[in-house]
């Protein structure tokens, strides 16, 4: 069932739940009130019997003339004076209540209806004795407007019903149209043009959120088919470029059979193509598992500044003739506030990649680490005074494969600092570069505690 029928039916069902209600509202009320005139005329009616039937004054003889020339006769009525010791020999109503002559018992009106005939009762003493005065009539007035309230609230219903259906399959259908043509709109995009986006109405609603929310999801999706595709093609021509080299040498080191400083200088320009590639494809490895979600991976409370004195061992048996210099100087004193929950083994991973790149663009000029820890946050500075990176080239250097265009003269591949942000964000942390060319560099992690 589509969303409009069921907006629709559940419209027109409390629709007829609330029209049910007041029409009950209506017909209880009315039923109670729309014969209260006529009790009180059967009220009156008793009281004047009791005046003339009860009372030995000649004037009353007068009075019942006068009654009975002046005052409306009702419908059908019938007057009862019963000496209530002599109650249980008169048979008035075999329909009427017990409640009705305990209420008269009690020397109050007592009421009672039977469909269209009603009953009001009182009792008198007159000479020392009691009677019960009751007065019946029929209201063919009431009772017919009554009966024609009950057929106006009972085609009332049914015609709200229907108006309600009608009524609410037009508003969600009005209320849907911007979703249909989201979804119209959706079914145009695909994988060969993502660059399509709906059309976002100017607004707060729901409807416009949910385009500008799908819009912004366009956008992480086109450009991480981007990201994908540039990474296989740098991918691709990184593989293949020492594959090809070691090919054409193994090609030169058979036909120089004879020659064995050829054939050794072949080997060795194999031998290293071999360890490039090695390299090249333990990097691929590396971006591909920081990529995972980390739910199965260690995850441990790691204290940074023990992280970094490993980092800065690690790098110095890498590259023994660096400099680092280490600043703990704004450290606080509780110990919480430089400790995080990490996978450690990552976390060392990247921070050595971007110790390693600042020694190796420094020519080992010496490299300034600083950690902070402020509102909850973590900072790690890494500074040197190395070669810098054009201004040009800054916002591609996390792009896998990409180098900077000072940096042909150092060995790389352009696949550290990718790395390096995958991690970084995997601990929900942020890196950010600030650079001049032959000044140097100064890259910031920034790692949440919590």
């Amino acid at each position: 069932m589509s969303i409009a029928k069921k907006i629709t039916l559940l419209f027109a069902i409390l629709s007829a739940i609330i029209i049910s209600l007041l029409s009950g509202f209506v017909w209880y009320f009315s039923n109670e009130f729309a014969f209260e005139d006529f009790y009180k005329r059967l009220e009156a009616r008793v009281n004047i019997t009791a005046e003339i039937r009860l009372s030995e004054n000649k004037t009353n003889d007068v009075y019942a003339k006068v009654r009975n020339q002046y005052l409306e006769r009702l419908p059908d009525e019938r007057e009862f004076v019963i000496d209530k010791t002599e109650l249980d020999k008169n048979t008035i109503d075999s329909d009427l209540p017990k409640s009705f002559f305990n209420t008269i018992n009690f020397g109050k009106v007592a009421r009672h209806r039977k469909e269209n005939q009603f009953y009001a009762g009182k009792s008198f003493i007159s000479n020392n004795k009691t009677y019960i005065i009751i007065v019946s009539a029929k209201d063919p007035v009431g009772f017919r407007e009554l009966k024609d309230l009950q057929k106006t609230l009972i085609a009332g219903f049914f015609l709200s019903v229907a108006l309600s259906f009608i009524v609410g399959w037009k508003f969600s259908n009005y209320m849907l149209n911007p979703l249909r043509s989201i979804i119209k709109s959706v079914k145009k995009i695909k994988a060969e043009n993502l660059h399509l986006r709906l059309d976002v109405k100017q607004g707060t609603d729901e409807m416009s959120q949910l385009a500008q929310t799908f819009n912004n999801m366009l956008n992480r999706l086109e450009t991480a088919f981007e990201t994908q595709n540039n990474f296989i093609s740098n991918a691709s021509h990184e593989l293949r470029t020492p594959l090809t080299i070691i090919s054409g040498e193994v090609e030169l080191a058979m036909r120089a059979e004879t020659d064995s400083k050829k054939q050794q200088k072949a080997l060795v320009k194999i031998k290293d193509e071999a360890e490039r590639l090695e390299h090249i494809l333990t990097s691929l490895l590396g971006l591909a598992q920081s990529g995972f979600n980390g739910k199965n991976q260690p995850w441990e409370q790691v204290r940074v500044d023990e992280l970094i004195w490993e980092v800065q061992q690690t790098v110095n048996q890498v590259h023994p003739e660096s400099k680092i210099e280490i600043d703990f100087s704004q450290l606080p004193e509780d110990e919480n506030l430089i400790t995080l929950k990490a996978n450690k083994n990552l976390l060392k991973l990247a921070l050595t990649n971007i110790v390693s790149n600042a020694c190796k663009y420094s020519n080992n000029k010496t490299v300034f680490i600083t950690l902070l820890s402020k509102l909850n946050v973590i900072s790690i500075a890494v500074k040197d005074q190395g070669i810098g990176i054009p201004q040009g080239d800054v916002q591609h250097v996390f792009e896998p494969f990409y180098r900077a265009s000072n940096t042909s003269e150092f060995k790389g591949y352009g696949v550290g600092l990718p790395l390096s942000l995958n991690i970084i964000r995997l601990h929900r942390g942020s890196i950010g570069v600030s650079s001049q060319e032959q000044i140097g560099t100064e890259i910031k992690v920034l790692l949440p505690l919590k």
